[in-house]
């Protein structure tokens, strides 16, 4: 028998949200959520996991007594597939373990000295624990009442600290829930390629497709001279950033210098834009068909640039032979700032080293193109042999979730 003195477990509590919307492919998606969670968590020590009630328990192994919870949580606060986190204090369902608890507790989030509003939760969802929901949230809340006088007083509306208490096969005591990044769990929306510059919107972009369960590769166009190595470098510590979300990801590099200046040579300077991106679709699509990836993503959002009218992506599009998700496209830049912000790839976005798509824009882009437009643009250029030539000369890095600490 458990001895009631000792019988004490610190775990983590993982709420579900979408996942559990899933029907009958609800396991998979769990499955995938448990896998993802195990994967960060695998240099926290020894750990367990299980799921209930679309709940999932992290505590620690059998071979060890407690579990590093502040530890665990930073491990997996950047997964997609869960709304929110709670680290749980877990006891028998005895009064005076309770109290107790309850009391260890409150002088630990009082223990500023300061007064503090607070308020009590309680669900009951075993029904045999002879004390009723409300029974029990006046019980707790007169004892932190009278063991923190000068510290501690109720607001059940807006309080500072609110106590939760789950009554279930045992005591489940938390103050904290902690958001989680919601969406679906990596590894369940298939993969793509994103087309990553050095800019603001493409990492944003990448982190919103992993947000829905893709696992992604990436693509970066450099023009070495026109663009220095430490522009290169920036885009590869984007791509660690975006490993936080997304897991290991293949960051794939394309000399791109001989087919810009072949494009610069040929098209007309109006055009250079729309011809620029239509080339850089086919580059990236042939890496992404000889990688087995079904997609392209990309950052662009609708009228922010000449190149991004509903005009010049009709044109781009119409060489993709895979679809090519955009999902900022009804985004403004603040919303996408604010994002940014959010990954924490900013400050990297914003360090003044250009790429390719600002080296050689035109001063006066064609807004408005037609396809024979573009067309008639390229007809002086050897489509194939400038994409193959471009694939040849592309090298790859594989960025592991280990490598994105910068």
């Amino acid at each position: 028998m458990q001895n009631p003195t000792t019988y004490y477990r610190e775990l983590i509590l993982v709420r579900i949200g979408e996942i559990a919307l899933k029907g009958l492919n609800r396991g998979r998606f769990e499955k995938q959520l448990l896998k993802n969670l195990e994967y960060r968590l695998r240099h926290e020590g020894s750990f367990k996991i299980s799921r209930a009630d679309s709940r999932i328990w992290i505590e620690a192994g059998d071979d060890q007594q407690t579990l590093d919870t502040d530890a665990a949580l930073t491990a997996v606060q950047d997964v997609f597939g869960y709304v929110s986190a709670s680290p749980v204090r877990k006891f028998l369902l005895d009064l005076n373990l309770l109290d107790s608890n309850v009391l260890k507790l409150a002088d630990e989030k009082f223990a500023d000295g300061q007064k503090h509003s607070f308020k009590i939760e309680v669900k009951r969802v075993n029904k045999d624990f002879p004390l009723k929901t409300y029974d029990l949230a006046v019980r707790l809340g007169e004892l932190i009442l009278d063991h923190f006088p000068d510290q501690a007083f109720v607001d059940v509306h807006e309080p500072e600290v609110t106590f939760y208490l789950e009554v279930r096969e045992d005591f489940y005591l938390y103050t904290e829930i902690i958001p989680g990044r919601k969406g679906l769990p990596v590894g369940m929306g298939g993969r793509g390629m994103l087309m990553l510059s050095g800019g603001i919107d493409s990492p944003v972009a990448g982190y919103m497709m992993a947000s829905r369960g893709m696992r992604l590769s990436a693509v970066y166009f450099h023009t070495f001279p026109y663009t220095s190595e430490e522009a290169k470098q920036k885009v590869v510590d984007l791509a660690k950033i975006l490993t936080r979300y997304s897991g290991d990801l293949d960051l794939h590099i394309v000399d791109f210098t001989s087919t810009q200046l072949a494009l610069n040579e040929a098209c007309p300077e109006d055009m250079m834009t729309i011809v620029m991106r239509r080339m850089m679709i086919r580059i990236a699509q042939a890496i992404a068909k000889e990688e087995k990836i079904p997609a392209l993503i990309s950052g662009e959002s609708m009228g922010q640039v000449a190149s991004q009218t509903l005009e010049a992506l009709a044109c781009t599009d119409r060489v993709a032979e895979m679809p090519i998700f955009r999902p900022l496209i009804g985004m403004d830049k603040d919303s996408t700032i604010a994002l940014a912000r959010n990954i924490g790839s900013f400050k990297t976005s914003i360090l003044p080293y250009e790429d390719c798509c600002t080296v050689f824009v035109a001063k006066h882009p064609k807004t408005h193109p037609r396809l024979s437009d573009a067309e008639r643009a390229e007809k002086h250029l050897d489509i194939l042999g400038l994409t193959l030539d471009s694939v040849q000369k592309t090298a790859r890095i594989r960025l592991r979730l280990a490598d994105n600490i910068l």
